[in-house]
């Protein structure tokens, strides 16, 4: 049986988007490398800051990065080691633990968005004007699968 192919506009709009996404988590990747934080280290680190002082719980952040508890605890060993994060009991229930970003762990961030912000704007967002940025969220709504309860 053959399979049917993309048309030409779909595999334009495919690969374009997997070869954007590759140079530029690449190049944002490399401008957090000087702070010693990964993507992944600075995607946790980043819930956290907006999480603010109460912090979040580990099965949540686990549950947002889409990460197996078992790797996520592993990440978080290695956070809490380097002194970016603390863990401690949850205040509302007793049985789970939730993750607070430390006085340095803020420092890093603080570093690690001015970092990212000036990255993302000379990669991507100085290169598009309103109409295209508008065009292209409006496009990552319309894939999100939260908006296809109503379908």
């Amino acid at each position: 049986m053959a399979t049917e192919r993309l048309s030409e506009l779909e595999d334009q709009a495919w690969r374009g988007f997997l070869l954007t996404h590759d140079r530029i988590w690449r190049e944002v990747e490399a401008g957090l490398a000087p702070l010693h934080v990964s993507m992944t280290e600075y995607s946790v680190l980043a819930l956290l800051a907006e999480a603010g002082p109460r912090g979040m719980r580990m099965s949540e952040l686990a549950e947002r990065r889409v990460m197996t508890s078992g790797g996520f605890t592993r990440l978080a060993d290695r956070l809490e080691a380097r002194g970016l994060i603390e863990r401690r009991r949850s205040a509302s229930d007793g049985r789970g633990f939730e993750a607070v970003l430390t006085p340095e762990g803020r420092k890093i961030m603080r570093k690690a968005w001015r970092q990212q912000y000036g990255d993302l704007r000379a990669l991507f967002f100085d290169r598009l004007d309103d109409d295209q940025l508008r065009n292209l969220a409006d496009a990552w709504a319309s894939l999100d699968p939260e908006n296809d309860e109503g379908r």
